[in-house]
């Protein structure tokens, strides 16, 4: 089969197309015949090394965390899916691979793709949504009528988030740009923070969970806009020393995440308020409850541009620009 290698990791290099074998599906594995894949920041920060610590892949590997496709192989333990089966997933840490024509993934990981969405569209939603899902109904346990900031709303966690607080009856204030308010309010977002124009440190208040994607100074930032007891999760760092336990992470990394860590916790209590880092996992239950909201209508993928599987690089040199409205998603079959 044809799959993408990171042959070493470097800030922005490319990819390699080349062969290799046709996975052999486990016991408890589905073999997926990959119609689309989509892209992520986390592709772009492993191939860069921002992840080496935590996700120690070794190169040649292949690359890609989103699928959709059909079931071609199931193992002698497989009782959710079988053969001819549309599932969407994103693969378990260490099992990744989507940047191919095939990919066996742990059945506990998948689900079947939700029946009012192309192959595409399905292949843009399970690393956001259950970052999403993981973050808002999971750890900030958010409830009706309690009010959120979501930053980057024109992202692809953004997009999903937004709609995902408005289903649960939240009031959603987000922070975007100028040239797309439109959207994010067409989400269902209450509130549209142009950063381009105005801080929202100085406009937000009363807010009871803040979800983070951006930089250390935006993070720092939304500790004003929360209230005492408020809850600040943030998924793009830094680590916290539950996320290292959780993660099962030696002595050793357990101390750096918690020295990494230690200004913005610290902060956070001065604040009266929690701090979490978040990194999703692979969840093919949650993903059920996730394509039951998207067949009610409740939810809708947000897709920018898609590519061809051979064009890959230039989707990845797309999603690096930082321009994407939602998800970048390359069809493979």
């Amino acid at each position: 089969m044809k799959a993408y290698f990171l042959d070493r990791y470097g800030k922005k290099g490319a990819l390699r197309l080349g062969d290799a074998p046709l996975p052999e599906p486990g016991d408890n594995d589905v073999l997926v015949e990959v119609h689309a894949a989509a892209l992520n920041v986390l592709d772009s920060k492993i191939r860069d090394g921002a992840f080496k610590p935590i996700l120690p892949y070794r190169p040649p590997f292949i690359l890609g965390h989103d699928v959709a496709g059909t079931v071609v192989r199931v193992g002698s333990k497989v009782h959710a899916f079988k053969v001819g089966d549309e599932i969407y997933a994103r693969p378990r840490d260490g099992r990744i691979g989507t940047f191919a024509e095939f990919i066996a993934i742990d059945q506990a990981d998948a689900a079947l793709k939700p029946k009012t969405l192309s192959m595409a569209e399905a292949a843009s939603i399970p690393l956001i949504g259950l970052t999403a899902w993981q973050t808002l109904v999971e750890r900030a346990q958010l409830q009706k009528g309690q009010k959120v900031l979501i930053h980057a709303g024109s992202g692809g966690v953004g997009t999903f988030a937004i709609q995902l607080a408005k289903h649960l009856g939240a009031t959603v204030a987000t922070t975007t740009s100028t040239a797309n308010l439109g959207l994010v309010k067409s989400l269902g977002a209450d509130v549209a923070v142009d950063y381009k124009r105005e801080a929202f440190e100085k406009v937000l208040s009363g807010y009871d969970v803040a979800l983070n994607s951006l930089d250390g100074q935006t993070l720092e930032k939304s500790l004003g806009v929360l209230k005492p007891g408020g809850k600040l999760i943030s998924i793009s760092g830094p680590p916290d020393p539950r996320f290292a336990k959780e993660a099962g992470l030696d002595g050793v990394l357990r101390l750096v995440m918690g020295l990494l860590s230690r200004g913005i916790r610290a902060k956070a209590k001065a604040a009266r308020v929690s701090y979490a880092f978040l990194f999703m996992r692979a969840d093919g239950r949650q993903l059920d409850q996730i394509t039951a909201l998207i067949e009610a209508g409740a939810i809708k993928p947000v897709i920018d541009r898609t590519f061809r599987f051979d064009a890959l690089n230039e989707a990845m040199a797309y999603l690096d620009s930082g321009r994407a409205r939602g998800k970048v998603v390359v069809t493979v079959k």
